[in-house]
């Protein structure tokens, strides 16, 4: 996918990469698929393999969703299309919207799929909207065949498996923690200086997650002791933190994004040491609480899937959102708006208490706060401010 779809003209290059001159006597050379314009808006690919959608596959563009036979073959993937975070504060025309599942292809087919999906966006992406069905019957079209019904899968996690893998073919793959992805060096965590030294011996590859962690990946045997003295003199082995924070992410805000209108990734960290002490006060360290943070409502953390989340609307408010569950495959509402620390702390510290106290077995927060009457479920992305503040029948009782 990523080698057919990379467009053919040096464009990109010229602005960013100074390969050429941007203009004068630059070559003018075509780009077959993007055509002069590109695409009206970024375009997100995923691949996840069940149980793990490490990648949240129903906020992307296009996802495809690995199926497999009863030997563990890879027979095709459902596919998915459609999935976008981005929303605009106070404006109810735009909303954040879950990925749908157009049905099944053969693995062959899957390139071919992609290509369609894309040009399709292409031709139709101005915002306007075609219906599910309308979209799914022109993809059909351009690459010549009909999907077929979307087989059975199940997700039963949404976040990284931290520590060491290892693979059938005998290589070794460890997950490092990495705090909202920032690499540097600071007391007791030398990361930089750490992964540095790996590269300087590693033969494998590097990789970053979509949880903003890094896998050290494709360590041979002969190699293993070696890196895992590296990533102990440096911290990089250290995965025993709570839940709650290994569940959390937050894009960068300030002071690097000019779109930022609050804190995110500087400020998450100091909000997850007091709610995870209320976490732990209820014996909850272990369980995962999927916690995101941003400092806009364009969502690149993927605030709008976690079961609690923070959209920044001013210096030190944010609006809270409550709901998101089945591992990336509902979105979460609007709980309240314009809540600073304070507010936060004093609405989680009963909510958490009641959790742990109340909740069913293998029950999680985005589900119980559903089923306590908190927020409603949202059902579609159209359906977001439908109940959002709480307005559920329950909402009075669930506050007491």
């Amino acid at each position: 996918l990523s080698d057919k779809l990379l467009p053919k003209t040096s464009a990109y290059h010229e602005i960013w990469l100074d390969k050429k001159l941007v203009a004068g006597n630059a070559v003018r050379d075509v780009e077959p698929m993007y055509g002069p314009y590109y695409l009206p808006r970024k375009f997100k690919i995923a691949v996840a393999i069940p149980p793990n959608n490490d990648v949240d596959i129903f906020a992307n563009d296009v996802g495809f969703i690995a199926i497999a036979d009863n030997n563990g073959r890879l027979i095709g993937f459902n596919v998915t299309a459609g999935g976008g975070m981005g929303v605009t504060h106070s404006n109810k025309k735009t909303y954040p919207r879950t990925g749908s599942v157009l049905g099944f292809c053969r693995t062959d087919q899957g390139y071919k799929v992609a290509e369609s999906i894309l040009l399709t966006q292409r031709d139709n992406g101005n915002r306007t909207e075609m219906g599910l069905e309308a979209f799914k019957a022109e993809v059909e079209k351009r690459q010549g065949f009909k999907f077929e019904p979307a087989k059975s899968f199940k997700f039963d996690s949404n976040i990284d498996e931290f520590g060491w893998q290892t693979d059938t073919q005998g290589k070794h793959h460890f997950t490092c923690f990495i705090e909202n992805g920032r690499v540097q060096d600071e007391p007791g965590k030398d990361f930089k200086t750490g992964l540095r030294e790996i590269a300087k011996v590693h033969k494998g590859r590097f990789r970053l997650t979509a949880n903003q962690h890094l896998i050290i990946s494709e360590v041979p045997e002969s190699e293993l002791d070696t890196i895992k003295k590296l990533l102990k003199k440096y911290g990089l082995d250290n995965t025993q933190f709570s839940g709650l924070r290994l569940s959390s992410s937050a894009c960068v805000a300030f002071p690097t994004c000019g779109l930022a209108m609050a804190e995110s990734e500087r400020y998450l960290p100091v909000l997850i040491d007091k709610v995870e002490a209320i976490c732990e006060e209820n014996g909850l360290r272990n369980d995962s609480i999927v916690m995101r943070m941003t400092g806009c409502p364009n969502g690149c953390a993927r605030p709008y899937l976690a079961e609690v989340a923070f959209v920044g609307k001013a210096p030190g408010a944010y609006v809270m959102l409550l709901g998101g569950g089945y591992y990336g495959q509902r979105l979460n509402k609007i709980y309240r708006e314009n809540v600073t620390e304070p507010q936060i702390l004093a609405i989680l510290r009963p909510m958490i208490k009641r959790y742990a106290l109340e909740r069913h077995e293998g029950e999680h927060f985005g589900d119980f706060v559903i089923r306590a009457g908190y927020i409603s479920a949202t059902t579609s992305g159209k359906e977001w401010y439908e109940g959002m503040g709480g307005e559920g029948e329950h909402r009075e009782s669930a506050l007491a």
